[in-house]
Order: structure tokens, then sequence, then C-alpha cells
């Protein structure tokens, strides 16, 4: 199940891009917290050099997106949940709730201002289900 809606998160309300997977939700936090997994479900991103591996609170590094290379720091990295900042603008939150029984949703929190990017994350999440869920 996809859905898109207007939700109160820890950095104030958001627009929140979800879908709930067949995957535990560990799987799912390991493919968004791991940076060299980034381009592998991310439409945007073509490369990632990054301080850490695995994001935390303080991760810095850049993304390349056609024809630029951005800088990116972690703002926050907390219990299946994470923040950043790229170029110094808050950008796209990054959640995994646990559902039990292997099934997880994974979910994007975009400021409200950030109604054009609900296509990129939407293909963000079919790539994560492609990736997670062999077998869709």
């Amino acid at each position: 199940m996809t859905r898109v809606r207007t939700a109160r998160t820890p950095d104030g309300r958001r627009l929140e891009v979800s879908h709930v997977l067949q995957v535990p939700a560990t799987d799912a936090w390991d493919a968004l917290v791991d940076t060299t997994r980034w381009p592998t479900w991310s439409p945007l991103l073509t490369g990632v050099e990054a301080t850490d591996r695995r994001v935390r609170t303080g991760t810095t590094g850049r993304i390349r997106v056609p024809g630029v290379w951005l800088p990116f720091r972690i703002t926050a990295c907390t219990e299946r949940r994470w923040t950043w900042r790229v170029t110094g603008i808050p950008a796209a939150g990054h959640r995994v709730d646990d559902l039990g029984a292997a099934r997880c949703r994974i979910a994007f929190e975009l400021p409200l201002g950030g109604a054009g990017y609900v296509p990129i994350c939407l293909r963000s999440l079919e790539n994560l289900e492609s990736l997670l869920e062999p077998h869709s």
C-alpha cells in the first residue's frame, strides 16, 4: 500500500510518502543507511562519497545528481529515522516503521513545499521494493 499524506513528524508537519513492503524492517533500514546502496534505489543519484558507509548523525559527504556534486550532512540519525541537509537545505527524512511479521513501512518525509519531489519518492519506493522483494 502506497500513500501520500500530510503527517506530524519530529520536524513538524511534512508530506509523507510511504509504502508497505513484505520485508523485515532491518532489511529496509540497511538499504536506507548504507550510502553505497543509495544509487541502486534513488532515481536521482549517480554517485555518493561519504565519511561513513552507514549514516549516523554528523556523517558528511556529497551526492552526484545529473551534472553536479552536492554536499550533504546527516542532521539526525535515531532508531530507524534519519534526516539530512543537502547544500544546507533541509531535505527528505527517511524512516522505517516495523509492522511485525516481516513487514515494514518505508516513509520519506518532505518539507511541505516539496510536493514536486513526490514522484521521485514514489519511484524510490518502487526501486526499494524491487531491490528488497526480488520476487515482486
